[in-house]
């Protein structure tokens, strides 16, 4: 039996990738290890939206340069983000790398695998082609990689399942590689989307997390009928055994009354909805090319709080983008006190070689600033998700069981028949932990909130008989 060790970095679109080329070298008799040591085959999937995750692999590929020299016949492969960018200079930084593969190509991993082991020594390089190499169409076709081979094992969970609809990205935000790493942006036929969907439904799959770098602007031509993103959702919502659907992640702008209209009305659509801001500062959003004021992005989270009253909306921040001042950041901070998000995910800026703002803007804010900006705006944050978490005590919310947490998992309790302590989400993507059995895994169940804190509800499962009346805060919490 030959043993794989992949490792993946960066978002729900890497994890899905990793899941599609397991599942292409388990048909050439391939097992997973947790071990490079004992891998034939060693991959990194890798993500280049920051520095910190590309240094993190050349690290990872430093510490192999031993290991290749003791078992030269060790395939080491590098895919995904930072391969499209990087291309030959990863052979050039680590030439004992045997093959480097774009995130159109990974269908080809099996077979660049097999040569560099039948053929050991040489470099193969297979990436998809620049937003200017060629014409529009053969640089779409170049980067199109919709895989249909899926691996249950990979997933989150058994019963939750990434399904990309969409593809690139044409935004081009002057900070963001994902247009020159992805390419154009390109959505993914409903009949492919509606039959893979089956396909996890039949294998036991209850949620599907539907994936695109700005998943709602979604747009499909199909049989002459013209499909938008909520034609897609009402579809979504007929396929036998698929309770939850998810999308990530959306773009302010296409964030249109009908795509509100679809979640609001879909019981199976999670009350749940991610969208970036990036920053509180129309100056900042400007030099970020992110095609939207602050006065759209207010008006579009206004109107999904009047459609939904008790959705969950999630941003992501930048904070020391070029030429930020106090002054914008704390509009920054004041969007976030007055939009009440349920969690943001905030990040330091990181210049990206190749992309706009590397070329003609400044990294000039210092990194200490950064830091404090980073950790004021988290406080604040955090602040006011621990006091919105709170309105859930003495709630009864439907919890999808994923599994073990995360401590239980950590303790090593995670075997035998006994209590075991589980986590799971509600309809909207708010993560709860409460003490079951292995059986629950899987199901969904009612569970009273008794605690919360910023990140977590705590709970405990109701054992008496469940209702419609139970699930009546479920289906927005």
């Amino acid at each position: 039996m030959k043993k794989l060790y992949i490792e993946t970095v960066g978002c729900q679109m890497n994890l899905l990738d990793s899941e599609l080329v397991v599942a292409a070298l388990r048909k050439e008799g391939y097992e997973l290890t947790g071990s490079t040591d004992e891998a034939d085959t060693v991959l990194f999937n890798t993500c280049s939206v920051r520095q910190h995750a590309e240094d993190k692999i050349y690290s990872a590929l430093g510490r192999l340069k031993d290991a290749k020299r003791a078992m030269p016949d060790k395939v080491i492969g590098v895919m995904g983000c930072m391969a499209q960018k990087d291309q030959r200079l990863i052979f050039r930084r680590a030439p004992y790398v045997d093959i480097v593969v774009g995130p159109g190509q990974l269908h080809q991993v099996p077979q660049l695998v097999r040569e560099a082991r039948s053929k050991p020594g040489g470099q193969r390089l297979e990436v998809s082609l620049g937003r200017t190499d060629g014409k529009a169409d053969a640089i779409k076709r170049s980067h199109e990689s919709f895989d249909p081979l899926r691996d249950p094992t990979m997933r989150p969970t058994p019963f939750q399942a990434y399904v990309r609809i969409q593809i690139g990205c044409d935004k081009f935000c002057t900070y963001c590689i994902v247009p020159s790493v992805r390419g154009p942006e390109q959505s993914r036929p409903p009949s492919q989307v509606l039959a893979e969907a089956r396909q996890l439904a039949g294998e036991g799959c209850k949620e599907v997390v539907l994936l695109g770098q700005t998943v709602n602007s979604w747009r499909h031509t199909e049989d002459g009928r013209a499909w938008r993103f909520s034609d897609l959702l009402y579809a979504l919502h007929e396929v036998d055994g698929i309770e939850r659907i998810k999308f990530v992640t959306s773009y302010p702008k296409d964030m249109t009354d009908d795509v509100l209209r679809a979640v609001r009305d879909l019981p199976k659509a999670c009350k749940y909805l991610h969208v970036p801001a990036q920053h509180g500062s129309d100056e900042q959003l400007r030099r970020m090319k992110r095609g939207y004021t602050i006065a759209d992005y207010r008006e579009m989270h206004d109107r999904a709080k009047r459609w939904m009253p008790d959705v969950a909306i999630t941003s992501d921040f930048i904070v020391g983008f070029s030429g930020e001042t106090e002054g914008d950041f704390q509009q920054t901070m004041d969007l976030v006190r007055e939009c009440r998000f349920k969690n943001s995910f905030i990040f330091k800026y990181s210049e990206r070689p190749g992309t706009k703002a590397a070329d003609r803007l400044p990294d000039d804010v210092p990194d200490e600033v950064k830091r404090r900006r980073n950790n004021e705006l988290l406080a604040l944050q955090n602040q006011i998700s621990e006091e919105d978490n709170q309105r859930f005590l003495g709630a009864r919310v439907g919890v999808l069981v994923e599994g073990p947490s995360k401590a239980a998992v950590k303790a090593g309790r995670v075997g035998g028949e006994g209590p075991l302590q589980l986590t799971g989400r509600t309809m909207c993507d708010r993560i709860v932990v409460f003490e079951g059995n292995p059986r629950q895994i899987g199901q969904t169940l009612p569970v009273a909130v008794y605690d919360a804190n910023a990140h977590t509800l705590f709970g405990e499962v109701v054992t008496e008989h469940a209702g419609p009346e139970l699930f009546q805060l479920a289906g927005s919490a």
